[in-house]
């Protein structure tokens, strides 16, 4: 059995749930990558019937998380450190069009009060995800980092380019994990510059924007290899 439980699932938007609740499995390390598991499995540990399930683990696979095994169920999709290059090139490619638009005045309505507070409301959830990171709680910086990408990229008013970076942070995340959970203490080693870099993008220096996330990719990038070499 996958997981470590994961309990009664309810009946509304059971596809998208189970979908959730499995993706939460992968990011939290507890599915782990090339782990393979069956439908009926994933059926029986939500207590649901086999469609939804079936319907979920087909969602992820289109996401990228998921592998399907021909007579065999479904596995863990495993990234490698050039999938992860791919997939900071692609970020920053979407980041640094979304970093000039915003600081050009793109972002409707920019002056006015609706739009400062949507700023603010960006700027708490870095600094939560920053406080998750400075504390090396890997389980929260994921969930808040996740969110203030999603949020951060909604200001723009593009919903695909949000969805595309929204998928492409979860990729992310699920690449890295497998590496970072290794890792005993993580203090002092995940990035926590969520703050500066609205702060940045609120007095409209995209390239600013733009070099605070480079240091991110870097640092990351180095990290994982490091973790990966052992």
């Amino acid at each position: 059995m996958p997981g470590t439980g994961g309990g009664a699932v309810t009946r509304s938007t059971l596809r998208q749930q189970i979908a959730d609740a499995l993706r939460d499995e992968v990011l939290a390390g507890r599915l782990q990558a090339g782990q393979e598991f069956t439908v009926k499995e994933i059926a029986e540990q939500y207590g649901v019937s086999a469609t939804p399930v079936r319907e979920a683990l087909v969602d992820l696979s289109a996401q990228g998380l998921l592998d399907s095994v021909q007579h065999r169920g479904f596995r863990v999709h495993e990234y490698s450190l050039d999938d992860y290059r791919g997939m900071i090139e692609a970020r920053s490619m979407i980041t640094d069009g979304i970093f000039r638009s915003l600081a050009g005045g793109s972002m409707k309505d920019a002056d006015k009060p609706r739009a400062l507070a949507a700023l603010a409301g960006v700027r708490r959830r870095g600094e939560e995800a920053a406080r998750a990171a400075v504390a090396g709680d890997l389980n929260v910086l994921i969930g808040y980092d996740l969110r203030f990408w999603r949020e951060l990229s909604g200001l723009f008013g593009n919903p695909y380019l949000a969805d595309f970076l929204h998928r492409m942070r979860v990729q992310s995340w699920v690449c890295t994990v497998q590496h970072l959970r290794r890792v005993t203490d993580l203090k002092g080693h995940l990035w926590s510059g969520h703050t500066d870099l609205v702060d940045a993008l609120a007095r409209r220096e995209p390239g600013e924007a733009h070099a605070i996330v480079a240091a991110y990719n870097a640092h990351s990038l180095a990290l994982v290899e490091r973790l990966a070499a052992g």
